[in-house]
């Protein structure tokens, strides 16, 4: 709103045209950030790695190996990619960029505090189960184009895969709308404020939060769910034939689906940019910094999985995916639709007491 009124009165352009140029702007610079962060949170993950292994990680480039990442991402930008001969070569080249291109999107209905969001929409929670149910093309695209058979095992493993953890963050998902009443991600922050009854993690939502810990781990392959890149199994999976800045791309869309998913959780379970407790020093600080703060938390989980938890067979997968994630969160729909029907008239005054309200 800043950058359209300056555009619009100081600069003189009417109304459409200082709206446009102000979004376009506003874009950029998120998205520029967003991909510069990227960098940092990869270091954190292979420091946070090399601590849990008693080795110090990287620490060559730049003080304190804080340009590392950075150092790699322009080698391999400058590395020639090759294409296999027999690729189909447009949808070899597209895929990686359908794929990191639907990771920045997904940012545009993530509230980093109050009023910071590319776009408020009502149905911000309908937009990122669309992008996310694109998301899976990418991958199958990029193993089928690359006409090699351990990159189409691997797209058929990463579509089974996917689909099937999407499935559980849905009925997650849709117990967080039970409480909320709302689609929108900036309201969903909202009730969980003081004068409402609290963060969901202290509500019987909290079984939820484990349940879509792990699916997100399973949706973003990470280990110990990391069956579609498994080195050890299937020579890098998808990916095998990538190289280059097309491998590149794969690697910055699957760490900020990561990122986006520590986000998401922090906001529909952890208060999003709300302090924990409504008192002056602490609504003092930026939300956006309290977001970021559980943001690191989440992530420092997902990281240190990695480092404990041994790999999962693709039966063992499936198994817990089907037979134990699924049932649990379709069981706490009901209990949360019991909850806020039965329960909540009554107990709801009582916990908003109690929680500062």
């Amino acid at each position: 709103m800043f950058l359209t009124n300056w555009f619009q009165h100081t600069a003189g352009l009417p109304y459409p045209w200082a709206w446009t140029l102000a979004q376009v702007i506003l874009i950029v610079v998120y998205q520029a950030v967003v991909m510069v962060s990227v960098a940092f949170w990869i270091l954190a993950d292979r420091k946070i790695w090399a601590a849990v292994q008693m080795r110090r990680g990287p620490n060559v480039v730049g003080p304190f190996g804080l340009l590392q990442t950075f150092a790699d991402a322009m080698k391999f930008m400058f590395k020639e990619p090759i294409i296999p001969a027999a690729a189909n070569k447009v949808i070899f080249l597209a895929a990686p960029i359908i794929a990191a291109t639907l990771a920045f999107a997904a940012w545009a209905v993530v509230p980093l505090d109050e009023g910071w969001v590319v776009a408020d929409i009502n149905v911000g929670v309908l937009y990122l189960f669309a992008i996310s149910s694109l998301g899976v093309y990418g991958v199958i695209m990029g193993g089928w184009a690359s006409n090699s058979k351990y990159g189409f095992l691997a797209a058929l493993r990463s579509a089974a895969q996917m689909v099937s953890y999407e499935v559980s963050i849905g009925f997650v998902i849709v117990t967080v709308l039970i409480f909320a009443g709302s689609l929108n991600l900036s309201d969903i922050v909202r009730a969980q404020g003081p004068d409402m009854r609290g963060w969901y993690i202290f509500s019987p939502l909290f079984p939820m939060l484990i349940v879509m810990f792990i699916s997100s781990l399973a949706e973003t392959q990470r280990p110990p769910f990391d069956l579609l890149e498994a080195e050890s199994e299937l020579v890098a999976g998808f990916m095998v034939e990538y190289s280059s800045t097309p491998f590149l791309l794969y690697f910055l869309g699957e760490y900020m689906n990561i990122i986006l998913l520590c986000a998401l959780m922090s906001i529909m379970f952890l208060g999003g940019w709300l302090p924990p407790i409504a008192i002056w020093p602490l609504t003092a600080v930026p939300g956006v910094l309290w977001l970021l703060a559980k943001i690191v938390v989440l992530f420092f989980m997902v990281s240190m999985v990695k480092a404990f938890v041994p790999r999962y067979r693709y039966d063992q997968l499936m198994r817990l995916g089907w037979k134990l994630l699924l049932p649990v969160s379709m069981l706490w729909v009901v209990v949360a639709a019991s909850w806020v029907v039965f329960v909540r008239p009554v107990w709801g005054p009582f916990f908003a007491h109690l929680f500062g309200g």
